[in-house]
């Protein structure tokens, strides 16, 4: 089939993919604290989420609109504040609301599987960094040249979220094991709250830093 790569360029890209489906992110952090505070099915929705950008990503690389936002200056800090603003939003949701597994939480208000699949979503389209990468990453594997080249990069851009899953799955469900643990030390719990926000703030003010070149 035209839109395979070639054997060599497949193990290649998957080698990569693993690398950085390992790679702590703002989209780790979320479906982990995710986990954490409302349990594993909320913890794989936001993962979904963050995957189902991953393919939006990889869209917008073959038909050049990310490159078009990066080369736009007022586009790339539009996103970059967009960004930034989100994860600020959800640090502060994690001091506020973060200790949702403290068992006198349990009788509050919950998120909705989409709330959670959206809030990966957004995490994820709203990375430039991301952006970045997929217009650097995916494109190093496909000739430009080659009249089958946007069908490979959808097949590479689906090969990726495939090997990310079975990476990113057992973290959901280390969280899951921790969280059960947990829920006896509340005090522990809003240190735990504390440490996402700070990993939310600093994954934001990485964006605000990322530069288009």
């Amino acid at each position: 089939m035209t839109f395979i790569p070639d054997t060599a360029t497949l193990i290649q890209f998957a080698i990569a993919t693993v690398i950085l489906a390992i790679t702590p992110g703002p989209d780790m952090t979320l479906f982990v604290s995710r986990t954490l505070s409302h349990g594993r099915a909320t913890g794989f929705a936001s993962m979904a989420g963050a995957l189902c950008g991953t393919l939006i990503h990889t869209t917008l690389v073959v038909v050049g609109i990310s490159a078009l936002i990066v080369a736009s200056p007022m586009s790339f800090l539009a996103l970059k504040i967009f960004g930034a603003g989100y994860l600020v939003f959800l640090a502060w949701q994690a001091i506020t609301k973060g200790s949702a597994f403290s068992p006198e939480k349990k009788s509050g208000p919950e998120i909705s599987l989409f709330r959670a699949w959206a809030a990966g979503l957004g995490v994820n389209l709203l990375n430039p960094k991301i952006i970045l990468f997929f217009m650097t990453f995916l494109p190093q594997f496909v000739s430009a040249h080659d009249p089958n080249a946007p069908g490979k990069l959808f097949f590479l851009g689906a090969m990726f979220v495939v090997l990310s899953i079975p990476v990113t799955a057992p973290m959901v469900f280390a969280a899951e094991k921790f969280s059960a643990a947990m829920k006896t030390s509340p005090r522990v719990t809003r240190v735990v709250d504390y440490l996402f926000a700070g990993v939310f703030s600093a994954f934001a003010l990485k964006i605000l830093t990322a530069q288009a070149k």
